[in-house]
Order: C-alpha cells, then structure tokens, then sequence
C-alpha cells in the first residue's frame, strides 16, 4: 500500500518528533517543518495526504494559512493548538480546517483523530488500488498501487516518479474532467511553481509510453477547455 504522507507545521520541534515517530510506527510517511515558510517551500515539491497544523508560528498564523491553501488544495487540515477558546476553533473551522484538537492533548488522541479523518477523506485501504484501462483484448493498461508498477500488455512501463503520480491520480479519479491547475497542485504540490506546459509535457510523455497512436490517445484524453482525463473505454 502506498504509505499516506503527513505534514506537521509546529515550531516545537520536541512535540513534532515524538508525532512523527508515532505516524512512521503506525505505518505512514512524517515530515515536519517549523515555519510557514518552511511549508510552502516543501509543498511546492511534495505531496500530503494530511497536514497537521499549528496556529502560532514564528512568520505567521496556521489560520492564514490555511485560508491560502484552501485557494489551491482541498488536503485535510488538523488544527493543533494551545489557543483553546471557541472562537479560536470556529475560525479555524471557517478557514477550511477539518478537525481542532486542543494541546496538550494525548498523542492516542491525536492518532485517532488523524485516522478517522484519513478515512473519511480516502476510505479504507489494505493492499493498495488496481486500475485496468482497457481499449480491447490488446489493448490493456494495468496500475497497480501496491508496487507503483504499470504495465502495457502484460510488460513494465518504465515511468518517471512524476509521470506514475500523475497516471496514478488520473487513474483514480478515472472518468472526471480534471482541470489543469487541480492536476499541477495535486500531483506537484500545493504551493509549486511549475507551468502549465509542464503538465502538457508529461501528458505528452504518458501518451508515447502507453498509447497505441500518441496522436490519438483513447485513454489520456484532452477536455478542450478544462484539462486532461482518464477515459473509461469500453471493450471492443
């Protein structure tokens, strides 16, 4: 199974190591930062199935953050904070956070709630997801989650790490008219400078590695105004 990447934005360092030892125990991937510049810098780059946030941080507040976030990311936010007051927790509720837990709080607590809310944002996982795409009996694409592998009629599709991200997430949202900008800060990163024509190029890129005719592609399909999707074909 694909390990769910966590992000902790909290300038106690002591506090975010013990978190980050309990999610990698648990079986997910932890990184911690110290600073919204920090976040932004690495969301840029990386990907985040959670992120557990602070409200007082040494450039800034996690509400204000959050509220930019929310522009381009749709990523659950945990609020973790010694500001205990009500309407400390209906802002930070209101700026898009999913969940407020008050520190200090127990890390069996804050285990709990990251779980519950990874399953309401994801459902259930056990050995990782299979994607078939199918265009005829010769014509079959398969993805397996598990092992991060593609395969073409039966033999491995040597793909970039950014290349299986971005066929992978398709993959799953198969059948959904994807824009352009959703695909850049999901798969690159919230906050990530990358073009337009970056994406363009590696949709470019998946269609001479897994189409029969890159010029005319039946499962990496364009949507003229919107962006790209994954097409549902039906056996021929």
């Amino acid at each position: 199974m694909d390990k769910k990447r966590i992000l902790i934005v909290d300038d106690d360092a002591d506090l975010s190591m013990l978190i980050v030892d309990m999610l990698e125990d648990k079986g997910y991937s932890a990184s911690m930062v110290g600073s919204l510049d920090e976040a932004y810098t690495i969301l840029e780059k990386e990907q985040f199935h959670l992120i557990l946030l602070d409200i007082n941080l040494p450039d800034g507040t996690g509400f204000s953050f959050c509220e930019e976030l929310r522009r381009v990311s749709t990523v659950p936010v945990i609020f973790a904070s010694a500001r205990t007051s009500e309407d400390d927790k209906i802002v930070g509720l209101d700026m898009g956070g999913d969940d407020y837990i008050p520190k200090p709080y127990s890390l069996k607590e804050l285990m709990s709630r990251i779980n519950s809310l990874l399953r309401r944002t994801y459902g259930f996982e056990s050995e990782g997801a299979k994607y078939i795409l199918k265009a005829g009996k010769d014509n079959i694409i398969e993805i397996d989650t598990a092992t991060r592998t593609v395969k073409k009629q039966g033999t491995v599709v040597n793909l970039s790490l950014r290349e299986y991200d971005l066929l992978s997430y398709m993959a799953e949202k198969k059948g959904q008219a994807l824009a352009k900008d959703k695909l850049i800060s999901d798969v690159w990163g919230a906050f990530t400078e990358v073009e337009p024509s970056t994406l363009t190029v590696h949709i470019r890129w998946l269609r001479e590695k897994l189409e029969k005719d890159p010029s005319n592609p039946v499962f990496v399909k364009t949507v003229w105004g919107v962006g790209y999707m994954i097409q549902e074909v039906e056996d021929e």
